[in-house]
């Protein structure tokens, strides 16, 4: 009896079928699943990687809500086309943060991977306001409400720790001076800057130019004291693609 001979019993009997099925998903499922049970860690560590600082952190949470995500991934595959345009490709620690990471590849605005200092506070500030006076091809919504949410951290210190149970390394001091944090990020004469700084190193790379901090001057043009929804916004999209020096980047050859 051939081998054809063979495979038509397999064909033709569905219980052997189902069975021979299953034989064959679950020896690709070990030799695919296994061997990360022997790995510490499956992403490469890069130099600069932080977790969000929790004014960040509230800016991301706005990003998501606001559903920026549909149209602005967070991922420059490895093409020519796109790195040229974009910049860098997207590494897999860049988003070892992230619950739930922002891939994607349908990119009805630009992908925002490298954002971060590209343009000015104040740039940000009129394009969430009126896309259209910047971008006049741009088919996204105002977003100038946003200047008109105050939050004052109430339940930051909850965030942050929600994101620890989930993995993220915030330790409890990170945790306890949340809200303090939170305020001072905003404020860099505070006097809790310095340490907002020495448990989160807001700028690595401080020959550079990219600021990632911002005022509240320039989102609340009138007036409105306090930290808005706009503010937390653009201090999370000015820190987007500035966390790792791909000047000095090598990849890990042995991964």
């Amino acid at each position: 009896m051939g081998i054809l001979d063979q495979h038509k019993i397999l064909e033709k009997n569905a219980t052997l079928l189902l069975a021979g099925s299953l034989l064959v998903v679950t020896i690709g499922g070990i030799v695919e699943i296994a061997p990360l049970f022997y790995l510490e860690n499956t992403i490469e560590t890069v130099e600069g990687m932080r977790p969000y600082t929790p004014l960040e952190l509230t800016g991301r949470e706005i990003f998501v809500r606001e559903g920026c995500y549909v149209c602005h991934s967070q991922m420059i595959r490895p093409m020519r086309d796109e790195v040229e345009r974009y910049g860098h490709y997207s590494l897999a620690a860049e988003s070892m943060y992230d619950h739930p990471f922002q891939w994607g590849s349908k990119r009805t605005g630009p992908d925002l991977a490298r954002v971060g200092g590209r343009y000015s506070d104040a740039w940000h500030v009129q394009h969430l306001t009126d896309p259209q006076s910047v971008v006049p091809e741009s088919v996204m919504p105002p977003y100038g409400f946003l200047s008109d949410r105050l939050i004052d951290g109430e339940y930051v210190a909850d965030l942050v720790s929600t994101h620890a149970m989930v993995g993220v390394p915030y330790t409890e001091d990170m945790i306890t001076n949340a809200r303090a944090d939170f305020a001072a990020q905003i404020d860099p004469d505070s006097d809790g800057y310095d340490g907002l700084i020495a448990r989160y190193v807001i700028d690595p790379n401080p020959d550079d130019d990219v600021d990632p901090r911002l005022t509240v001057t320039a989102s609340n043009p009138d007036g409105l004291a306090g930290i808005s929804e706009m503010d937390a916004l653009i201090i999370y999209l000015q820190m987007l693609g500035t966390l790792v020096d791909f000047s000095t980047f090598t990849p890990d050859a042995n991964r």
